[in-house]
């Protein structure tokens, strides 16, 4: 079954950050809670979710028998070992030069950071956006420039627009990475795995404008679950939280777009578009799920002149970091102060693992704003 919009409190924008609003949803949801009678747990699946759940307070404000989980919303914390290791190594090479955003430079790799690799004499450039890394590819001929294209559906357009500029202008030393992921082959595999112990999912709202929230609709339809596209508000996140508890107590099963203000049914078909013409679908690893078909995106074969995946290198066997359960928390078998590593040897500062990284993982989120006012919630 699928739904639109949603009950409850109007999505008048003036009111998603209002205390007023914040404070009459925690009641709608305390009450649900209480109409429902057991525990629940539901996912968000959105980087900026979980930074915006933390930051706000939320998960300490629901009530006890209401858990929200962190799933695997990160781009850089899925990025597998493998790619780090293959980026150093690129950037080991004498005519090259990385170019990537500034969070995948402290994750590490079986042997270092690509911080670390600067330091140590690699050319590795911090870029604010793929046509950065193009222009710096226009100004130094001489030079095979990479960038790292890492991120979800989001970021994918800008990175086809990147090439097509290229392609153009005639730039043949600029090329990426390919490391781009999508989110309906993850969360295929989460909604039917029998060890998830979630009901539901707050949808990712950024992904949503580039998709369309239909989608998502295989959640309902092939696997008996609810979902809610939200924004990233307080107000948003909570009115997802009460949907989701509503649609338990009520026994039905819907993908409801509660961010129609942004998102619609079929999502942004001109980007689409522009980048089924460079990119297809493949298989690729995410960290903590192993290999998902067709959950990644390659160029296409008469684009492959622009694949620096195709660059020949020499690469270590790839090593997670001992002891750091960073896989663990992107599937939601375990919330972040249960890594042995926690707040201990792994902290923003000093990160053992990729979750611990960017300001969307999980573990950073959790350290930044709940490591002293909450415990894991069983």
């Amino acid at each position: 079954m699928i739904a639109t919009g949603g009950p409850g409190l109007s999505s008048n924008t003036d009111m998603h950050s209002d205390p007023k609003a914040i404070k009459a949803l925690l009641v709608e949801i305390e009450n649900l809670s209480m109409k429902l009678g057991r525990r629940a747990a539901f996912m968000e699946v959105c980087g900026t979710h979980t930074h915006a759940v933390a930051a706000a307070g939320l998960r300490r404000r629901l009530p006890e028998n209401v858990r929200l989980v962190s799933g695997p919303g990160c781009p850089v914390c899925v990025t597998p070992i493998e790619y780090l290791d293959r980026a150093i190594a690129l950037a080991a090479l004498p005519d090259v030069t990385v170019c990537s955003f500034g969070d995948m430079l402290r994750v590490p790799s079986s042997s270092a950071t690509l911080e670390e690799a600067r330091a140590d004499g690699h050319s590795i450039e911090i870029v604010y956006s793929p046509r950065d890394a193009l222009q710096f590819a226009e100004k130094h001929p001489d030079r095979r420039v990479v960038f790292l294209a890492v991120g979800f559906e989001t970021t994918v357009p800008t990175i086809a627009a990147a090439l097509a500029e290229a392609e153009t202008l005639g730039i043949k030393n600029f090329l990426i990475l390919p490391g781009n992921k999508v989110m309906p082959p993850p969360m295929q595999a989460l909604a039917g795995d029998p060890e998830l112990r979630v009901e539901g999912f707050l949808l990712p709202g950024h992904v949503s404008v580039i998709t369309g929230w239909e989608t998502f609709l295989f959640l309902a339809d092939e696997h008996g679950m609810s979902g809610a596209v939200v924004g990233f508000a307080p107000a948003d996140v909570l009115r997802g939280i009460a949907e989701l508890l509503r649609q338990l107590i009520e026994e039905r099963h819907e993908v409801v777009n509660l961010y129609n203000r942004v998102v619609d049914a079929r999502g942004n078909i001109t980007a689409r578009v522009f980048v089924d013409r460079f990119f297809e679908p493949t298989t690729v690893v995410w960290r903590g799920f192993g290999a998902i078909p067709g959950s990644g995106l390659r160029l296409r074969p008469e684009w492959r002149h622009r694949d620096a995946s195709l660059i020949e290198v020499e690469l270590p066997e790839p090593v997670e970091p001992s002891g750091c359960r960073c896989g663990d928390v992107l599937r939601g078998q375990i919330e972040p102060p249960e890594c042995p590593l926690f707040a201990k040897s792994c902290t923003p500062d000093s990160a053992v693992g990729a979750c611990m990284v960017s300001s969307e993982g999980a573990c950073a989120a959790w350290y930044r704003h709940e490591r002293f006012v909450i415990g894991s919630r069983q």
